[in-house]
Order: structure tokens, then C-alpha cells, then sequence
């Protein structure tokens, strides 16, 4: 079922709108942020200035600024540096004294001026007031009151001036929390990172439809793979997916079409086959009656074969749990029943090496018992085949034939060894093409497509067939999947 689908370009324009529309609004709310809190400490600053002059001159305080006079037991209190104690000091205090010396062509008309900032919270940074050192007193008191207007603090600001007696300084509305301007950078950088995550979380979305189709297309001959797919994301995927169910309904229809004709000749074949097997049994000449005889038994095994190798592409048998080691158990009981050089070699145990630790200089392992039933999901009568198969390549090309089983947490692995084959594992990987024999092989009866089922078979079980040259011969490995 196709589901409706905005399409990739859709998506992507309506994406780079909405990224181009969160930018805008998160400068346009980073500036104005900024323009403001630049606003608000130029005008502590100019009222910094007009304050020195008004405390050396004794002129009127700036708009908005008023000096008043500690009472006699707060000058008391202040001329001994107990500002601590003063009536209108906060409950929790922290202490910034700032001296500021008179300009020196002041010629002794100005004085030295002491600010001393009592804050609830924040101990103010002092240090990078002096900025230039041609730098006035007036400029200096200017950037304690834009220091002040920095931080969101309602701090208690005293001045003196020279020896003279101590004053509050009333300014809260140049430095204290009510009067900063709303600052929406902070508010400017969630939302982008939201909407960065927002865009992110699409992008991400969309790709992992692709890459989750691209994943179940792959292993679509494995076990239980579908017949055909449905899948949730942008239009042209959806197209994709479409196009390629239409691929592989055309490619069961062409197998099953494969099958029936050669199922057909398979079958009218056989009476002519009867018939020719009657009238050879009727030829005295026993050497020529053995090789017509021969021949018909190529011709009919070869169909036959073919029509294995096709069954076993159309993935018809339907996946079941199964015991392995007793399947290849049973396998190799039967050939010995018949005399067969086959044995069976005994499990061997699993050592796993775990993780290392920043505890430990070695890593810990686990031991997982050979005897120990190995269950799998497979499809039994294919996979007696291809370990036949194989086994009957063994015994072809070499003296024995030695089965065993290998584990992991994924996968289970077969390996049947021979003795005594002068081939290589080279060699032999060639010979998995379809009707492909080696040159050693001219002598012995089959057709080619041994090695091709059991490869064919290994696919469809999520695995792979490889080969591998050891001291005595060949061993086989198939691979398969576990679950």
C-alpha cells in the first residue's frame, strides 16, 4: 500500500524556509538584544561621568541619580570599614572597593574618589576598568557605573570623596535587574539550537527511511523476506519502492515460469526416457548398452538438477526452528549406515573475550559449553542439501570427509573437510558458477551445479560459502544466520 507523500524537493524547500526564517528571527532578536544592553550601560556610563563631576564639584546629581548623606552611625560605621554593618547594607554582603585617583593636571582642585559596592551576590571585576592609561578619573567612574549595569545585581553603592564624609549613591535605575533591558539572546540561541534540532530530527528521519528500506532490500533473501514492501517516508522513496516490488513481482513470475517449464520437460521427458531404458535393456552389445544407458541417466540427473538449483532461488520452503547439531548429526549417521568414510568431529568449546577494563589490565573472557544445543531458523530440507552437497564433493575429490560445527552470538558455521584433494581453495571458489566443473573433474559424474545450490542456499540463510586450504585438503565453510 502506497501511503500519500510530500515529496523530497517539497520537503527540502519547505526546510531551507524555515531555516532561513529562524535565522532571521535569531539575529533580528540577537541585535536588537544586544543594540538595547549597549544602550543601557552607554547610558550608565554618561551617567558615571556626570556623577564624578557632581562629587568633586558638589553640583546637582544627574537625572534619575540622588546622594544622600549616611546618618551619624553609619559614618561612624563607614569611616571605620565596618560597611557591613550599615543600616541599608544587604543581609548577605560582598565588597568592591574602587579608589579612583584625581587626573594628574588636575593642579589639586580634584580629589581622590572612593566608591565602595556592597552586593548581594557578585564581587565586581575591577581589573579591566583602567583600559588606557591616558584614561580620566571621570572615564573611570563611568565604567564602574557601566560594570555596574553589566550584571543583574541591586547592589548599595557609597562614595567619598577625598576625607570627606560618606554618601549613598541612589541609581537603581541604571544598574539594578528591573531596569536591564529584556535580554532575548538567550532566548535567541534556544531557539535556533531547537530549531537546528527540529531540522536535524527531519534530516535524520528521512535518511534513515532510505537507509531502513536500503537494510530490508539487502537481506531480502534471508529468512522470511518479504514478497513485497511498504515503507513510510518521502514520495520518492515511496516511488522507489513501488518500482522495485514491481521488479520482483516480475522476477518470482519469471522463476515460477523457469520452474513450470522445466518441471514440463522434466516430465515429458520421462516416458521417452522409459522407453529408451526398455529398448536399451534390449541391446546385446553390453558396452554399448552401458554408455547409452549412462547417457540417459545424464540427461534426466541434469534436469533434475536444474530444477534444484530453481527451486532453491524461489526460496519456496517456508523457515522453521531446527536443532543444527542434530541435523548434522543425522546427516553424517547416514553415511556411515551406507559404509561412507564421514565422521563427525566433536564440539569444540567457544572462548569470548570480553570488553577490556579501565579496572583491570586483562581482559575477561567466557567459556560457552560445545555441547550445548545449537537452534537455528532454517529451512531444514535445503539446508540437508547443501551439507550433502558438500560432503559429496568431499568424498569425490578426496579419501574422508570430516564434519564439525562452529559458533558465535550471530551466526552458526558447517565446515566439512576432505583429505587427499589436490585442488585449492582458489580453485574450488570458481567452481560455484552455475554448470562450471573444474579440470580434475572430467572423470567424475556431475553436472556443475553442486556448489552453485549450496551457495544459493547459504544466501538465503543470511550467510555465505567460502573455502579455505588446510594440511590435508579443502574444508568448506558455511555460513549461516542464526536467527
Amino acid at each position: 500500500m502506497t501511503r500519500h507523500a510530500p515529496s523530497l524537493r517539497f520537503v527540502g524547500m519547505v526546510l531551507v524556509l524555515l531555516a532561513f526564517a529562524a535565522g532571521a528571527v535569531t539575529a533580528w532578536a540577537w541585535v536588537r538584544s544586544d543594540a538595547r544592553w549597549q544602550q543601557h550601560r552607554a547610558e550608565a556610563y554618561v551617567a558615571g561621568l556626570a556623577l564624578y563631576a557632581t562629587l568633586q564639584t558638589g553640583t546637582a546629581a544627574p537625572t534619575g541619580m540622588g546622594i544622600v548623606p549616611l546618618s551619624a552611625d553609619d559614618q561612624r560605621r563607614a569611616d571605620a570599614g565596618d560597611f557591613l554593618q550599615l543600616s541599608r547594607a544587604p543581609q548577605v554582603v560582598r565588597t568592591t572597593i574602587v579608589p579612583i585617583l584625581p587626573d594628574p593636571g588636575s593642579g589639586g582642585l580634584a580629589q581622590a574618589l572612593t566608591l565602595v559596592i556592597l552586593s548581594p551576590d557578585i564581587v565586581y571585576p575591577i581589573a579591566p576598568l583602567q583600559q588606557r592609561t591616558e584614561q580620566t578619573a571621570a572615564e573611570t567612574a563611568g565604567g564602574v557605573l557601566r560594570l555596574l549595569a553589566t550584571y543583574c545585581s541591586d547592589p548599595v553603592v557609597l562614595a567619598r570623596t577625598g576625607t570627606g564624609p560618606w554618601s549613598y549613591v541612589e541609581g537603581g535605575r541604571f544598574w539594578n535587574c528591573a531596569a536591564a533591558p529584556a535580554d532575548l539572546r538567550l532566548w535567541a540561541a534556544m531557539g535556533a539550537a531547537i530549531a537546528l534540532a527540529g531540522l536535524l530530527t527531519v534530516l535524520l528521519n528521512t535518511t534513515a527511511h532510505f537507509t531502513d528500506f536500503a537494510t530490508r532490500l539487502r537481506s531480502r533473501r534471508r529468512l522470511d523476506g518479504p514478497e513485497s514492501y511498504d515503507t513510510d517516508g518521502p514520495k520518492e522513496l515511496q516511488d522507489i519502492v513501488t518500482a522495485v516490488n514491481t521488479h520482483l513481482e516480475a522476477e518470482r513470475a519469471q522463476l515460477a515460469a523457469r520452474a513450470a517449464v522445466l518441471s514440463g520437460v522434466s516430465h515429458d521427458l520421462g516416458t521417452p526416457a522409459t522407453r529408451l531404458r526398455l529398448r536399451t535393456a534390449l541391446i546385446e552389445d553390453a558396452e554399448l548398452r552401458g554408455k547409452l544407458e549412462q547417457d540417459i541417466d545424464s540427461m534426466t540427473g541434469m534436469i533434475e538438477s536444474v530444477l534444484t538449483y530453481t527451486r532453491a532461488e524461489m526460496n519456496a520452503e517456508e523457515p522453521r526452528p531446527i536443532s543444527l547439531q542434530s541435523l548434522v548429526e543425522a546427516i553424517v549417521a547416514d553415511y556411515e549406515d551406507i559404509g561412507k568414510p564421514v565422521r563427525l568431529r566433536p564440539p569444540r568449546d567457544v572462548v569470548l573475550q570480553g570488553a577490556q577494563s579501565v579496572f583491570m589490565s586483562r581482559r575477561g573472557s567466557s567459556v560457552i559449553s560445545g555441547d550445548h544445543d545449537i537452534v537455528v531458523r532454517a529451512r531444514p530440507i535445503s539446508l540437508q542439501r547443501a551439507i550433502c552437497n558438500l560432503i559429496d564433493n568431499a568424498l569425490k575429490y578426496g579419501r574422508r570427509s570430516t564434519v564439525g560445527l562452529e559458533t558465535d552470538a550471530a551466526s552458526v558455521t558447517i565446515t566439512v573437510e576432505d583429505e587427499g584433494t589436490a585442488s585449492t581453495a582458489k580453485d574450488i571458489e570458481k567452481l560455484m558458477a552455475p554448470f562450471t566443473r573444474g579440470d580434475n573433474t572430467a572423470a567424475k559424474h556431475g553436472y556443475g551445479l553442486g556448489l552453485t545450490i549450496v551457495n544459493t542456499i547459504a544466501s538465503l540463510h543470511g550467510g555465505a560459502l567460502s573455502f579455505e586450504d588446510t594440511p590435508t585438503g579443502i574444508t568448506a565453510r558455511l555460513t549461516i544466520a542464526r536467527g
